[in-house]
């Protein structure tokens, strides 16, 4: 699966998918993104400092005006970056963050994802209104000195985003309801589906889609674990609709992807 960049209005997104490599690659000024790869001791340099650390999936990285230097990567990358138009940059100088959790920018990475690996789009509109949510956070959490952390008008505090992401991730093996997830936010079901989606780009369902999707993907990668017991442990007693799902939100079969891993390393 090779990089590729979109333009949207508002923003680029690009999406990395990468072999492991001795090279140094740089994630550029002005950016936030997600990694959707875990990695083991990788260097990262900023600002000529370089550190070696692990990395998680689904971690947040925001560069401000320092790039990310990265080199000793063992393991596949893949990551989505997400570049704002200046116009639309924070005022103040964005502050450089490392491997933080954050649900409202992992919930938006999702959608930028699926829309690379599967060719879906988003309407100008949809883009747009997504480019000024990113906006708006990058300024609220990110800048030193920000106004306080406020949600927009509808949609769900930030704090809140992020407990649910984290549930959903606990959970993903259960069943998730639109009630069990609205009683994580003490919202009722119709407010929570609205503000979650003002707060991330996607719906409850889509989020869990996604995510029950990237645990597999990484089980697939990490482990010889067969297709029925990840399907099962993520949450699909069905295999036929995993398969399906997997396709629709990755663009590939799950043997697909095991395949493609073995002739990488090969």
């Amino acid at each position: 699966m090779p990089s590729s960049s979109i333009q949207w209005p508002g923003m680029r997104s690009e999406h990395h998918a990468l072999p492991p490599s001795d090279r140094t690659t740089t994630t550029k000024a002005d950016q936030v993104g997600v990694s959707f790869s875990q990695h083991t001791a990788a260097v990262r340099t900023v600002g000529g400092r370089s550190t070696k650390g692990d990395v998680a999936a689904g971690a947040v990285f925001v560069t401000g005006a320092h790039a990310i230097a990265w080199s000793e990567i063992g393991e596949r990358t893949e990551a989505v970056e997400i570049y704002l138009d200046p116009a639309l940059l924070p005022a103040r100088p964005v502050g450089t963050a490392l491997d933080v959790r954050d649900g409202v920018v992992l919930g938006a990475a999702h959608v930028l994802r699926r829309a690379h690996v599967t060719g879906g789009g988003l309407t100008d509109v949809a883009a747009s209104t997504l480019a000024h949510r990113l906006a708006r956070h990058l300024d609220e959490v990110y800048a030193p000195g920000g106004r306080r952390p406020r949600a927009p008008s509808g949609a769900l505090d930030r704090r809140l985003v992020d407990r649910v992401a984290q549930f959903v991730d606990a959970h993903l093996q259960e069943t998730l309801s639109l009630d069990r997830l609205a009683g994580v936010a003490a919202l009722s079901p119709f407010h929570f589906a609205r503000a979650f989606r003002a707060a991330t780009g996607a719906t409850p369902h889509q989020f869990v889609t996604a995510r029950r999707i990237e645990a597999a993907r990484a089980r697939l990668l990490a482990t010889q674990a067969s297709v029925v017991d990840i399907a099962h442990g993520v949450g699909f007693s069905n295999l036929s609709h995993f398969r399906r799902v997997f396709r629709r939100e990755l663009g590939m079969l799950p043997g697909d992807l095991r395949g493609q891993q073995d002739r990488t390393l090969s």
